[in-house]
């Protein structure tokens, strides 16, 4: 415990905690992703290694994104959040309009834009505006609370514009994909907590929330998400399969056959797992193995030692963020930090909570795990977000300062972070060097003792005897 103590209070901990858990993580999605699509990509396209290259190339360009994040500082994040989240408001606007003109003609396609439930298709480049709708909510929300600072306490500035704008995201959102607005409202929660909002706050939040969700719920039957009128509401059907698991010889393909399936892989994995590329499951048993489900084909695969792992990396992700949020000084940093450690974190529980049936199926995504190029991208550039601010921190600035990498490797990968802003101990001015005034209204000086008094008077004498 010495030794771990010792390596927490370097000054670059945050820093390489992030590095590590993020980078094993996107290391274990990868190996993941191609052993759940090696059998379908065979399949379909008779080469193994088609999906898995298409994944590849998403990380590529996320490892960009992490690059060129990092190496901005938090006044760029600040400007570039309200476009961002300008630009998915935008994105989710057309989405959800070309949804409506599929319902009314038939077709959700207008000229190279083209609606597939939570993906926009614009010609040939395929995009999730509700993944860009998380970063774009975590840098407006922590700019947004930053800049109100101590008039949060009033709750006409906190209404406004948060609560409007967060409604208006979460109807986009949730309308086609209720998972997603839930992982919006932990990032909300996270704004708010690290902003230090009082508790009834968070209790009409809830209130508001539950409220909302129940009526998602209820939206499915006139076609939200992939539901359709006058058909049975799977929203509805999966809220009450998790409350009330029917026996397993009951599930039927459209009731709790993936739920099963996936309990069927967890308890085929045993301990140590079948071992990595022998799931039975990913034969087409398991539906959405290589996304929603995935972890479900990792617990196969690796068994309980496997899923101890992740689960584990993800907690170190889950301590780093909010040490970083804890460590520096800048309150939007801080809020940022704590919105995206949320978001992934949140995601993550989500996820792993449906699989295993702690909590009803949602459809997220497992963050870096999971198959999906936007989601994949999105992450990554959140989490250099946090490497840019874990170099912010006011130790590892110093650090960085006292022995500054040469000058090539700055411009490879990343300038040094601004130092902080600290009070430098010098020579103090005369008058607080004095010591206060005694009772009899005369001054003693801090560094001067008796003998030097009467060295000082001694001169003054001498000096008053030349004058006379």
């Amino acid at each position: 415990m010495a030794a771990l103590r010792g390596l927490l209070a370097r000054p670059l901990a945050s820093y390489y905690l992030l590095i590590s858990s993020s980078g094993l993580l996107l290391l274990i999605g990868l190996t993941m992703v191609f052993s759940a699509t090696s059998v379908r990509a065979l399949a379909t396209d008779g080469n193994p290694f088609a999906m898995f290259a298409k994944q590849a190339l998403f990380a590529l360009i996320g490892l960009g994104a992490f690059w060129a994040c990092q190496r901005l500082p938090a006044s760029t994040f600040r400007s570039i959040a309200l476009p961002t989240l300008g630009v998915a408001v935008v994105l989710l606007v057309l989405l959800d309009a070309l949804h409506a003109l599929g319902r009314l003609t038939g077709d959700a396609t207008l000229g190279p834009l083209k609606a597939q439930l939570l993906w926009l298709v614009i010609g040939p480049i395929q995009v999730q505006p509700s993944e860009l709708a998380k970063f774009g909510l975590v840098l407006w929300g922590a700019d947004m609370i930053a800049r109100k600072g101590a008039a949060l306490g009033w709750w006409r500035e906190l209404a406004t514009p948060l609560f409007p704008a967060v409604g208006l995201l979460f109807v986009l959102v949730g309308y086609n994909d209720l998972g997603t607005m839930l992982c919006l409202l932990a990032i909300v929660v996270g704004l708010l907590w690290a902003a230090g909002v009082r508790k009834r706050v968070f209790a009409l939040l809830s209130v508001l929330g539950l409220v909302g969700v129940g009526l998602l719920v209820a939206a499915a039957s006139l076609g939200a998400g992939s539901g359709e009128q006058g058909e049975q509401n799977y929203r509805l059907a999966r809220l009450t399969m998790f409350l009330n698991p029917p026996p397993p010889e009951e599930c039927g393909l459209d009731g709790c056959y993936q739920y099963l399936q996936a309990r069927y892989a967890i308890d085929n994995g045993g301990w140590f797992g079948v071992g990595l590329g022998k799931s039975v499951l990913k034969w087409d048993w398991l539906p959405a193995a290589h996304n929603d489900f995935i972890f479900a084909i990792l617990a196969e695969e690796l068994g309980v030692v496997g899923c101890a792992v992740v689960l584990s990396l993800f907690a170190v992700l889950a301590y780093t963020g909010l040490r970083i949020a804890r460590r520096v000084a800048d309150p939007f940093r801080r809020l940022a930090a704590t919105a995206t450690t949320a978001w992934l974190i949140g995601q993550a529980v989500i996820n792993i909570g449906g699989v295993v049936g702690l909590l009803p199926i949602t459809g997220l995504p497992l963050p870096f795990i999971s198959d999906g190029g936007s989601a994949l991208v999105v992450t990554m550039a959140a989490v250099g977000m946090l490497a840019s601010f874990a170099r912010a921190e006011p130790e590892a600035a110093r650090a960085l300062h006292a022995r500054p990498a040469p000058r090539w490797v700055r411009l490879v990968w990343a300038p040094l972070p601004p130092l902080p802003s600290a009070r430098r101990r010098g020579p103090l001015p005369a008058q607080a060097r004095r010591e206060p005034v005694s009772g009899s209204g005369r001054r003693r000086e801090s560094g001067a003792g008796s003998t030097g008094g009467r060295a000082r008077r001694g001169r003054a004498g001498t000096a008053g005897e030349r004058r006379r």
